[in-house]
C-alpha cells in the first residue's frame, strides 16, 4: 500500500492496530462517497457503493481476509444490501466492513430530496415531489418529523399515551371536517394497556363514520382503549410546527417548520426501505464470519402494519425484520454502530443464528424493538399461540427440548446503550428473546421504553444470562408488565391452574420439557414505576435470580416452578407471589425486602414453595414478615434495619455488622450496572434513586383473602360474597386496573348466584351493561331491587363470559 499522508490514512492505521496481527497482509477495499464504481477499489481509486465493494469482496472472500474501509459520508441505498453465503469469510480469513470513523459512515434507507419550498397560509410550506414517491417518514436536518395528527404531540407528556390522546380521535363528529382520510393511521392502546393497536383508514362510509382495517398487532386482543387514541396522516389536522402531510396523488408535500428551521438550506430526507441490510442463509449454507463495525444506520421504514405474526402464547405479535435482519448466520458481528430513529426493529435475528455478537452499539428512538432474537415456531413441540388455547396435557409430546435447531442460540448483546424504544409500536422491548437458547445480555443500559426493557416470551429453551445491566424508565405508556418481563406458557401450562397442577404432581419434570436450561438474572439494577422491576409471569420456570437491586416495583412470581430469588434488594417494595402452584420448588431467601409479601390468588396453605425464609424486612413493624407464616414462610426471617452504606447516592451495600449478614446476605457491587464503553457511558442516563419509605404498618391487606380487607369493600349479594380488586391484583386476574372489578370470594351452592353459574374467582366487570363503582350502594338502590334479573359481564380465567342472575 503506498504511503499517503492523509487524515483518512491515519484513521485506518489506528483501526488496523486493533485487528489481529494476522491481518497485516489482508486484502483491502476502499469505499468513498467521492469514489466511482468503475474504479479498482484500492486506496487511491475507491469505489462509490457498498454493493460494488461487495462484488469485489466475493472475488477473494474465504481465500484471504478482507477489510472494506468505508469513508465518512452518507450512502443512500437504492435497494436492500443482501449478504448471502458467497459473501462469507472464514474463521481464519474473516470479512470486515469498517467505517472510517465511528458513526461517520451513514447507511441510509432513504433518499435526499431537493425541493423548491413555497410559503403558504398558516405557516404551511409546500413543495412538489417526484412522481411515484411514497413517504413513510420525513427527516429534516436529521430529525424525524411528525405526520399531521390529532391530538397534537406534546413532548412534556412523556408517559401519556402517544404523548397526546383523545377519545374522539376519529369520531364521526371529528371526521366531518376531513375531506378524505383514506391512508390515515389510527393508533390506540390495548383496552388493558397491554401494548397497542394500529389501523389503516380506508375511507368513510355513507354515515360519515371512519372505516379502517388492522388491529392484529397484539396477541391478547380485547379491543381499543376507549380514551387512549390518536390519528395521523390527516391533511386537515396539519396545524402544529414539525407536522407534515404528503398528498401522493397531487405529488405535493406540506410542512410546518419549527421556528429555527431554514428550509432553503435544510437537508430533507424521506424513507424508502424497510430493511437496510439482510443476511440471508440457513443452517446448511449459513452466512458467516462477517463483521460490520462503526456505522450509523438510518432511515428504515415503519413496520407497524406488518406486525401481525403471533408469538406462541406470549402477548406479542411480531414483524420478522429490522434495519438489519439476520437469517441463517454464524459468527456475524455488529460492532460499535448506531441505529438512529429507525422505524421498526433495529436488529432482528430470525430463525437459525449462532454466535451472533452485537457489541458497543447505540440503539435509540426505534419504532419497535431494539434487538430481537426470534426462532421458528415449528421448532417447538406442541406450540400454541393464543392465551385461550390449551393442550390436552395427557397427550403432549414428552420429549424435552426443541424439534429442530432453527432458532437463535449462543448469541450476545453486550455493552450497548438502548433507549427510546417503541416510538411507534407499544409492545416492544429493548431486547426481545423468543424461541431461542442461551442468549446473553450483559453490561447494557436500557431505558425510556414503552414496554419492557428486556422480555423473554416463553420458556424455550432457557439458558439465557442477563447480567450487569441497568434497566429503568420502562412500561411508560402501558401497564401490567416489568422492566424485565417473561412468560412461560409452555407445554405443561394451562390457564386453569388446577389442570397443570394435577399433571405436574404426577410428573414433576413436566415444566422443564421446554425450560430445559436455567435462565440467570444477576448483578443488575431495575426500576419500573408502572409494574414490577422483575416480572416472571404466567408459568415462567427455571430461573436463578440473584444480586439484583430493584428500585421500585419489586419482584413478582406468577405460577411456574423452580425459581430461586436470593441475595436481592427490593427498595420500598418486596415479593409478589401470584397464582402459585403447590410444591413449586421455589426458593426466596437471603433477600432484603421493604414490604410484606403481596400475594394475589395464592391459595391458602397449599402454595408451598421449597424455601421462602431467612429474608430481612426493613420496617418499623415487627410483624412485617408474618403475613404468610400460615404457609410456613419466613419462620426464620427477621425485621431489622439493614444499615445501608449510602442509600441517597444509590449505594445499598450494607455496613459491617449489619443484621443482613445473619440471614446469609452478601454485598454485591453497586458500580457495575450498565454500559462500560467510555463513549456510551458518557451519554448514558441512570435511574432516579428513590427516597427510602420505611413502613410502620403492613400497608396493604392480604389480597388473596378477605381478612383484613376494608369492610366497605365486602358485599354479599344473592348468595355470593364479593370484594373489589385492590392494588395490583388486576394482573393476577387479567383485567385492567382502570376497570371497576369485583372478585367473587365464595358462592353458596344453593343460591341464585350459583344457579346463574357464578363461581369463586370470577370477576364481575359489568352489571346490565354498566360498570359498578360501588356494588354495595347499587345493591341497596331501588332500581336494582325492582329488577327481576341482571345480566353479568364477567371474566373467568381471563376470558369474557355473560351470565344471567335471576332473583328467586
Amino acid at each position: 500500500m503506498p504511503l499517503i499522508r492523509t487524515n483518512w490514512l491515519v484513521t485506518l492505521l489506528l483501526i488496523s492496530v486493533s485487528f489481529d496481527a494476522g491481518w497485516a497482509n489482508a486484502a483491502e477495499i476502499f469505499v468513498s462517497p467521492d469514489g466511482n464504481d468503475s474504479n479498482t477499489g484500492d486506496l487511491s481509486s475507491p469505489v462509490a457503493t457498498l454493493q460494488r465493494a461487495q462484488e469485489l469482496v466475493r472475488t477473494v472472500a474465504g481465500q484471504e481476509g478482507v477489510t472494506v474501509h468505508v469513508a465518512n459520508g452518507t450512502y443512500y441505498l437504492t435497494e436492500t444490501l443482501v449478504f448471502g453465503p458467497k459473501d462469507s469469510g472464514s474463521a481464519d480469513h474473516p470479512v470486515r466492513y469498517v467505517a472510517q470513523s465511528e458513526h461517520g459512515a451513514i447507511i441510509s434507507g432513504g433518499i435526499r430530496l431537493d425541493l423548491d419550498w413555497q410559503a403558504g397560509h398558516d405557516g404551511i410550506f409546500h413543495a412538489d415531489t417526484p412522481p411515484g414517491l411514497v413517504i413513510d417518514q420525513l427527516f429534516v436536518d436529521g430529525v424525524n418529523q411528525r405526520m399531521a395528527r390529532y391530538p397534537n404531540y406534546d413532548a412534556t407528556k412523556k408517559t401519556a399515551a402517544y404523548q397526546g390522546f383523545s377519545a374522539d380521535a376519529f369520531s364521526t363528529q371529528r371526521a366531518e371536517g376531513w375531506k378524505d382520510p383514506t391512508g390515515a393511521y389510527i393508533h390506540a392502546m390495548h383496552r388493558s394497556r397491554w401494548g397497542g393497536y394500529h389501523y389503516r383508514v380506508t375511507g368513510k362510509n355513507a354515515d360519515g363514520d371512519v372505516v379502517y382495517e388492522g388491529g392484529w398487532q397484539n396477541n391478547r386482543p380485547s379491543g381499543m382503549h376507549k380514551e387512549y387514541r390518536m390519528i395521523e396522516n390527516v391533511f386537515e389536522e396539519l396545524d402544529d410546527p414539525g407536522e407534515w402531510y404528503h398528498d401522493a396523488d397531487q405529488q405535493r408535500l406540506y410542512f410546518i417548520p419549527s421556528g429555527d428551521t431554514d428550509l432553503s438550506s435544510a437537508t430533507v430526507e424521506v424513507v424508502r426501505l424497510r430493511h437496510l441490510i439482510e443476511f440471508t442463509g440457513n443452517k446448511y449454507q449459513p452466512v458467516h464470519d462477517i463483521t460490520l463495525s462503526g456505522f450509523t444506520f438510518r432511515h428504515a421504514a415503519r413496520t407497524f402494519m406488518q406486525t401481525r405474526e403471533p408469538l406462541l402464547r406470549s402477548d406479542w405479535a411480531i414483524y420478522r425484520g429490522g434495519a438489519i435482519t439476520l437469517t441463517g448466520t454464524e459468527s456475524v458481528q455488529i460492532l460499535d454502530s448506531e441505529f438512529d430513529q429507525v422505524g421498526g426493529n433495529a436488529i432482528f435475528a430470525n430463525h437459525y443464528n449462532r454466535q451472533l455478537v452485537i457489541r458497543g452499539c447505540h440503539i435509540h428512538d426505534t419504532g419497535a424493538s431494539g434487538v430481537c432474537f426470534v426462532g421458528d415456531p415449528d421448532a417447538v413441540r406442541d406450540p400454541l399461540f393464543g392465551y385461550g388455547q390449551t393442550n390436552d396435557l395427557a397427550k403432549i409430546d414428552r420429549t424435552s427440548g426443541p424439534k429442530t435447531d432453527n432458532y437463535p442460540a449462543d448469541c450476545v448483546v453486550e455493552d450497548c446503550l438502548i433507549h427510546g424504544i417503541g416510538r411507534v409500536e407499544r409492545q416492544p422491548a429493548g431486547v426481545q428473546i423468543a424461541i431461542a437458547r442461551r442468549i446473553r445480555v450483559s453490561d447494557c443500559s436500557i431505558y425510556d421504553c414503552a414496554r419492557a426493557g428486556i422480555n423473554i416470551g416463553d420458556g424455550c429453551w432457557g439458558g439465557h444470562r442477563i447480567e450487569r445491566c441497568d434497566v429503568f424508565d420502562t412500561v411508560q405508556e402501558t401497564h401490567d408488565h416489568g422492566s424485565f418481563n417473561s412468560w412461560g406458557r409452555d407445554r405443561y401450562w394451562h390457564k386453569d391452574r388446577s389442570e397443570s397442577q394435577k399433571f405436574v404432581d404426577a410428573e414433576p419434570d413436566l415444566p422443564f420439557l421446554d425450560a430445559v436450561e436455567t435462565t440467570v438474572i444477576c448483578n443488575s439494577r431495575w426500576r419500573c414505576d408502572h409494574g414490577w422491576d422483575i416480572d416472571l409471569d404466567d408459568g415462567s420456570s427455571n430461573y436463578d435470580i440473584y444480586n439484583n437491586l430493584m428500585l421500585s416495583g419489586g419482584l413478582k412470581f406468577r405460577e411456574g416452578f423452580w425459581r430461586r430469588a436470593h441475595n436481592n434488594i427490593a427498595i420500598n417494595n418486596g415479593f409478589h407471589p401470584h397464582v402459585w402452584y403447590n410444591d413449586s420448588g421455589d426458593e426466596v431467601y437471603a433477600n432484603i425486602f421493604m414490604a410484606a409479601h403481596r400475594g394475589a390468588r395464592t391459595p391458602t396453605l397449599s402454595a408451598r414453595g421449597k424455601r421462602i425464609d431467612e429474608n430481612l424486612y426493613f420496617s418499623q413493624t415487627p410483624t412485617m414478615k408474618d403475613r404468610y407464616q400460615s404457609f410456613g414462610w419466613d419462620l426464620n426471617s427477621i425485621v431489622a434495619d439493614p444499615q445501608f452504606v449510602d442509600p441517597a447516592s444509590g449505594d445499598f451495600r450494607v455496613q459491617p455488622g449489619s443484621p443482613a449478614f445473619s440471614i446469609g446476605f452478601e454485598n454485591f457491587p453497586m458500580d457495575q450496572f450498565g454500559v462500560k464503553k467510555e463513549s456510551l457511558k458518557r451519554i448514558a442516563l441512570a435511574p432516579e434513586i428513590p427516597d427510602l419509605q420505611i413502613r410502620d404498618s403492613l400497608a396493604a391487606p392480604r389480597s388473596d383473602s378477605p381478612k383484613g380487607a376494608p369492610r366497605a369493600l365486602l358485599v354479599e349479594w344473592h348468595g355470593a360474597k364479593f370484594r373489589k380488586l385492590m392494588g395490583q391484583e388486576f394482573s393476577a386476574f387479567g383485567v385492567s386496573a382502570e376497570d371497576d372489578s369485583w372478585l367473587v370470594l365464595a358462592v353458596n351452592p344453593d343460591s341464585p348466584a350459583a344457579t346463574a353459574g357464578l363461581i369463586q374467582d370470577d370477576i364481575v366487570l359489568k352489571v346490565d351493561g354498566a360498570s359498578v363503582p360501588d356494588l354495595q350502594a347499587s345493591v341497596r338502590s331501588p332500581a336494582w331491587k325492582q329488577r327481576r334479573q341482571h345480566r353479568l359481564g364477567i371474566i373467568r380465567q381471563q376470558q369474557p363470559l355473560s351470565l344471567v342472575l335471576k332473583k328467586p
